[in-house]
């Protein structure tokens, strides 16, 4: 047993990581435009935003990003040349309604992305979209409160509805939220959460996640009423959390910390609370408010496949000691595990830990997985000839594809692997340009300098090779020079 035949290869961007062009062609502001590179970055993506306009004397690198809204063209062409079977992105929601209330929606915003599709599909790469990639028009959050608000929810829906309308003969694999358990560590990049002195932060986090799971079943139900055919998933933010040793209070404290982020899956894919949820709910005081036909709302809006991000496993303890040595990087909390490495960035590099993820999600929903985003964030450095040897890379990623070659004769489902990211894209958790992920170098540097030229990176022709033999061949390609593309 190997990967099926037409499994989905490819790569998967953000649109505010890779677009830039933040407020051209009638876009609107965004909550992750307001995102500088710097000290104040991971307390603004946690709820503690000092302005919703950008500040002057801060850097914002998402603002230009790597001009992929001018240069998409030549990226996808260097996809297809990489033989990309799919492609993941999203769409940007303000560029669509740029307040998030406008009547009509903007046809520029629009026109763009069918350009893009139509790009995809001409070089037969399959889009597949996420409609929510830590997008949330700033208007939302002054007028509304963002996700706090029952409000969004049904403008989300519209929104949904417009875009299921207009793609609906070029776009088949949508996903709702990326990430969508990010709203409980980052709130205001996962939901545009604002908070303030005095307010009860755990229950605008879950009340914003009910209205979140909602939009999110309402949408599947008007996306399967415009085409059946779409297959539309949710995604999570996924790595299991091993218990630091065989101590039960360990292994519960473990099985606790993965239905943290199992409760949104749960939701979305179940159609129902879990019970866990119910008691999480009253041991801590908080009361979700739902109105009447919410609970069928969740029922019937249930995903058709699993999507997740993998790059790391977890470890947790109850042991006071052991919990003193964390590791850095990763937004989850992790106890260092000393078996396992860490990237430059101190994330844990588990390549087993893919399989175990995958086998624990299928296991529990049963329901088609697709692995959206993997990869290796590290400071490539072209040699004396320009050219990139990431060796690291291929390394990183020939490991977690082996792993996830064995889910498949597991038994486990999956439709897709979509590497994160394909090209060099600005870093979510950063901001930097320098934590690369791409198989594909862009000049672009932290400070916005470079000139944005494209380069093949050594990793572009091992992935070529990974997707001509569908998975077969995990060796190093035959050629691996790094050269300049031009348009």
């Amino acid at each position: 047993m190997t990967f099926p035949k037409g499994f989905l290869w490819g790569g998967a961007i953000a649109a505010n990581q890779a677009e830039g062009a933040y407020l051209e062609d009638g876009k609107g502001l965004t909550n992750v435009d307001l995102l500088p590179i710097g000290a104040k970055r991971r307390d603004i993506m946690k709820g503690n935003v000092p302005s919703l306009k950008p500040l002057e004397g801060e850097f914002y690198p998402s603002h230009e990003a790597i001009d992929f809204y001018h240069r998409y063209k030549e990226d996808i062409a260097l996809f297809a040349e990489m033989g990309f079977k799919a492609f993941r992105l999203s769409i940007a929601w303000s560029r669509i309604f740029p307040t998030g209330e406008e009547e009509t929606p903007n046809e520029k915003g629009l026109q763009f992305y069918d350009n893009l599709f139509d790009e995809l599909i001409k070089h037969n790469i399959e889009p597949v979209v996420t409609l929510a990639h830590f997008d949330v028009p700033v208007a939302l959050i002054e007028k509304y409160g963002s996700w706090r608000n029952r409000k969004l929810v049904t403008l989300f829906e519209k929104y949904a509805k417009t875009v299921f309308n207009r793609y609906k003969n070029k776009v088949k694999y949508w996903i709702t939220f990326n990430e969508i358990n990010m709203l409980l560590h980052l709130p205001f990049l996962g939901a545009g959460l604002v908070f303030r002195e005095g307010d009860n932060i755990e229950q605008i986090k879950y009340q914003a996640a009910h209205h979140q799971l909602l939009a999110s079943a309402l949408a599947v139900k008007a996306g399967h009423e415009i085409n059946p055919e779409f297959k539309i998933g949710c995604m999570l933010a996924a790595g299991t959390f091993y218990p630091y040793t065989c101590n039960p209070e360990d292994v519960f404290q473990a099985m606790k910390k993965d239905r943290e982020s199992f409760f949104f899956i749960d939701v979305q894919s179940r159609g129902a609370y879990p019970g866990y949820a119910k008691r999480f709910f009253e041991d801590n005081g908080l009361k979700i408010q739902m109105e009447p036909g919410d609970e069928e709302i969740l029922k019937e809006g249930t995903v058709d496949y699993i999507g997740f991000s993998y790059y790391s496993s977890r470890t947790t303890s109850t042991d006071p000691e052991v919990v003193k040595n964390m590791t850095s990087g990763n937004v989850f909390g992790s106890v260092s595990n000393p078996y396992v490495a860490k990237s430059e960035w101190g994330w844990t590099i588990d390549p087993k830990g893919l399989r175990i993820t995958a086998n624990q999600l299928y296991d529990r929903y049963q329901k088609p997985l697709f692995v959206v985003e993997n990869g290796l964030g590290a400071n490539d450095v072209p040699d004396e000839n320009g050219e990139i040897n990431d060796d690291y890379r291929i390394d990183y990623l020939r490991r977690h594809i082996a792993e996830l070659k064995e889910a498949i004769k597991d038994g486990v489902e999956i439709i897709g692997y979509t590497s994160w990211g394909p090209i060099d894209i600005v870093s979510a958790s950063t901001g930097e340009m320098k934590k690369r992920y791409g198989f594909i170098y862009v000049d672009r540097h932290n400070d916005g300098s470079g000139t944005l030229e494209r380069r093949r990176k050594k990793s572009f022709f091992w992935y070529k090779n990974v997707i001509a033999t569908n998975g077969e061949d995990l060796g190093l390609p035959s050629s691996s020079t790094s050269t300049v593309y031009r348009s």
